[in-house]
C-alpha cells in the first residue's frame, strides 16, 4: 500500500459493501406495473384484452380525466368464480396458459401480471359473476387486498380502477394532458375493435359525472373474416380507405397475411394509418413496419406514407409474444420470410389493382373547383337522349358551320375527329374511355359511360415507360461493372457480418462484395447503370439500412431511381400535341399496365369525374 494512501480499516470496508436484500411483495408489483403500466391507455389496453380473452361479445369502456382518476371496463364475458378472485390479484397466476409450452399462446394475456400491477399502484375493484354462481367483489388499494364480498352483477365482469399511480405520486409526474391521455386511450381501442371486429365497443368520457359521452363506438359486425373486418375499418378509418383499399389474402411458409392496404394515391403525410397484427394481436414492430414501407417504396415520393391494417397469422410456435411484458414487440421464428410474405403480398395486390387511381383525387378536384357559395338551384334540365346527344357531337365536329366554332379550335383546345359510332360506343365502356380532347398540350380528356376522365399525358407515359423499363431489368437481369481495382471498405466484424449474411441479394441488384480479410470488404462489382458511384457510402447506406430495418432496399432503389429519370426523359413530354389515335393507344396502354394510375412520384396520373358530380357543380341536380 502507498504510503500517501488512506488506511481503511475492515469495519469501514465492510461499511461500503452492497447488501443484498430480498424486495417485499409491493415493491416488486410496483416495479412490475412500471413494466406493463406507463399511463393510463396502458392499463386500459390490458383490462380489454383480459375481456376479449374471456369471450366478450360487448365491452364498454369508461374513463375519467384521461384516465387518470378513474378507468371501468364492463363485459359480458364467462367471468371469475368468487373463489378464483383473490387468486387473480396474485402475480403470475392466470389461467390462460399451464406453464409447459410458453410459445403455445393463442390470447392476448398470459403472464399474469396485469391485475396485480394495477393493483398496486391504485385503487382496483373486480366484481363478477359465473353462471350458476353468485356475483362476488374484491378490492385492492396500494397492494392491500381486502375480503371477497356478495356483490350485485347480473352476469361478466367489471373492472373499476381509480386513482392510478396514486401509490407511486412521482409517475403522475410524467402524465399527459387529460386530452392527451384521452386519445391515447381511443387509439388503443380502436387498435383492438380491428383485432376484433365481431365484438361491440363503446369508450365512453365520464369526466363530468353520470353517463358522460360515447367518443367511440364500434357494433359487432356480422359476416365472413373478409366482410366484418371491411366494415370494421371503414368505421374507424372512414369510408375513403375502404373505398380506396385493396383486399390482401397471401400465404407463405406457414405465415398467411390478410387485412386491407390502400392505393398509392390514397398516401398520408404521417404513418398514421398503419396497422399491423400478429395472430389478432396489435404489435408496433420495426421489421413488419420496414416491410410496409419497402413495398410501396417504388411508388410514394418520401414525405408521403402508405395506409393498411395487416394480419399476420402464424402457428404460435413461428413467432415469440414473449419478447416484452407490455406485448408490443414480436420476433418471428424466420423474419425473411414474413418480411417477404408482406413485400410480395402487397405488390402483388397493388399490381391486380391495375390503374386505379383513389376516389379522393376527383374529390379533391371537385372541392377545388367548387365555388365557395354555390349558386341556387334556378331550374333543372332533362337529360338528352341518346340521339341528340350524337345528332351535337356531329354538330360540334371539325369543318362543321356551326358558328363559333372555328374560335373554339384553339392550340390550347384540340378536338378529335368523330369517331365511328361503334368504335365510339366500346371505348366509352372502357374503364378510361373515349379521348375527346387535348387541352393545354398536357391535359387528355376522354368520356366514358358515366363521366369523364382527365389524364395527364406526361405523367402517364413517365409511368408506362418505368414500368417497361423494370420489366425488361427483371427478365434480362441487372448489368454489372467490374472494377480495374476493388474498393476495399474498413468496417466493424459485426457491420461485415451483417453485410455478407444479404450478400447473394446485393448481387442480385448488382452489387458484388467479397470478404476482404479482417474487418473489410471488397467491392468488385456495381451496377453498370449508375455509372461511377461512392462504393464507401453506398455500403454504409445499405448498413444504416440494415441496422434500422433488418433489410435493405438501398440498391434497388438507386436503380429504380435512374430507371425512373429514363422513363421521364423518355415519356411523352408536356406540350406536345397527339393525334387521336394517340390518345386512345394511351388510354388503352394505361389500363392494361399495372401501377398506372399513379406517377413515379406518387401522383395521381389521371382523375375520374362521374356525371352526377359535374351537374352538381351547376347546380342541376
Amino acid at each position: 500500500m502507498p504510503e500517501d494512501s488512506p488506511h481503511i480499516s475492515p469495519a469501514r470496508a465492510s461499511d461500503r459493501r452492497p447488501v443484498i436484500r430480498q424486495l417485499d411483495d409491493a415493491a416488486i408489483n410496483r416495479i412490475a406495473a412500471g413494466e406493463v403500466v406507463e399511463r393510463p391507455a396502458s392499463a386500459v389496453k390490458e383490462l380489454v384484452e383480459n375481456a376479449l380473452d374471456a369471450g366478450a361479445t360487448r365491452v364498454e369502456i369508461a374513463y375519467a380525466d384521461g384516465g387518470k382518476t378513474l378507468i371501468r371496463v364492463t363485459d359480458d364475458g364467462c367471468g371469475i368464480v368468487p373463489d378464483d378472485l383473490h387468486l387473480a390479484l396474485s402475480r403470475h397466476a392466470t389461467s390462460k396458459i399451464d406453464g409447459s409450452d410458453l410459445l403455445d399462446i393463442h390470447t392476448f394475456g398470459f403472464r399474469g401480471e396485469a391485475l396485480p400491477s394495477l393493483g398496486s399502484v391504485g385503487r382496483l375493484t373486480i366484481t363478477s359473476r359465473v353462471d350458476g354462481f353468485d356475483a362476488a367483489t374484491i378490492r385492492v388499494a396500494g397492494g392491500e387486498t381486502s375480503v371477497v364480498k356478495p356483490a350485485a352483477l347480473s352476469a361478466g365482469t367489471v373492472v373499476e380502477l381509480r386513482d392510478l399511480f396514486y401509490a407511486t405520486p412521482a409517475r403522475l409526474k410524467f402524465m399527459r394532458s387529460d386530452r392527451a391521455e384521452a386519445q391515447a386511450i381511443t387509439d388503443v381501442i380502436k387498435r383492438l375493435a380491428m383485432a376484433e371486429p365481431h365484438v361491440g365497443f363503446t369508450l365512453r368520457d365520464v369526466s363530468g359525472g353520470g353517463e358522460g359521452r360515447v367518443t367511440f363506438r364500434a357494433d359487432p359486425e356480422t359476416g365472413d373474416m373478409f366482410d366484418a373486418l371491411g366494415g370494421r375499418l371503414g368505421s374507424i378509418l372512414g369510408r375513403d380507405f375502404s373505398d380506396n383499399a385493396i383486399r390482401i389474402d397471401a400465404e407463405r411458409d406457414g405465415l398467411r397475411l390478410t387485412g386491407f392496404a390502400a392505393l398509392p394515391t390514397y398516401s398520408r403525410g404521417a404513418a398514421v394509418a398503419q396497422f399491423l397484427f400478429v395472430n389478432g394481436r396489435p404489435v408496433k414492430d420495426k421489421l413488419l413496419t420496414g416491410a410496409l414501407r419497402a413495398a410501396y417504396f417504388d411508388f410514394l415520393s418520401r414525405d408521403r406514407h402508405p395506409a393498411a391494417a395487416l394480419f399476420v397469422s402464424c402457428d404460435p410456435h413461428l413467432v415469440d409474444v414473449n419478447v416484452h411484458p407490455a406485448k408490443s414487440e414480436v420476433r418471428f421464428r424466420e423474419p425473411g420470410v414474413a418480411r417477404g410474405l408482406i413485400v410480395s403480398g402487397l405488390r402483388h395486390a397493388l399490381a391486380s389493382a391495375g390503374h386505379r387511381a383513389s376516389t379522393t383525387v376527383a374529390g379533391a378536384t371537385l372541392g377545388a373547383m367548387r365555388p365557395e357559395q354555390p349558386a341556387p338551384r334556378v331550374y333543372q334540365m332533362d337529360r338528352p337522349g341518346a340521339g341528340a346527344i350524337r345528332q351535337t357531337y356531329t354538330s360540334q365536329a371539325p369543318g362543321s358551320d356551326v358558328p363559333g366554332f372555328a374560335e373554339m379550335s384553339t392550340p390550347s383546345a384540340r378536338f378529335d375527329p368523330v369517331v365511328e359510332p361503334d368504335n365510339e360506343a366500346l371505348q366509352k365502356a372502357l374503364p378510361l374511355g373515349a379521348a375527346r380532347a387535348q387541352v393545354h398540350e398536357n391535359y387528355i380528356i376522354a368520356q366514358t359511360e358515366t363521366g369523364m376522365v382527365i389524364v395527364d399525358q406526361h405523367a402517364a407515359h413517365e409511368r408506362l415507360v418505368y414500368e417497361k423499363l423494370k420489366r425488361q431489368m427483371a427478365e434480362n437481369g441487372v448489368a454489372r461493372q467490374a472494377l480495374l481495382i476493388p474498393e476495399i471498405v474498413e468496417l466493424s466484424s459485426g457491420d461485415v457480418a451483417r453485410l455478407l449474411e444479404v450478400a447473394d441479394d446485393l448481387a442480385r441488384m448488382g452489387l458484388v462484395i467479397e470478404p476482404f480479410g479482417g474487418d473489410a470488404i471488397a467491392v468488385r462489382e456495381t451496377p453498370a447503370i449508375l455509372g461511377e458511384i461512392n462504393a464507401t457510402a453506398m455500403i454504409k447506406d445499405v448498413l444504416d439500412e440494415l441496422a434500422d430495418l433488418g433489410d435493405s432496399n438501398k440498391v434497388q432503389a438507386r436503380l429504380e431511381a435512374v430507371l425512373s429519370r429514363v422513363a421521364c426523359h423518355g415519356s411523352i413530354r408536356s406540350g406536345r400535341w397527339m393525334r387521336p389515335e394517340e390518345m386512345n393507344a394511351l388510354l388503352r396502354e394505361m389500363e392494361a399496365t399495372p401501377h398506372s394510375g399513379q406517377c413515379n412520384h406518387g401522383r395521381p396520373t389521371y382523375v375520374e369525374l362521374k356525371l352526377a358530380d359535374i351537374e352538381r357543380l351547376f347546380g342541376r341536380t
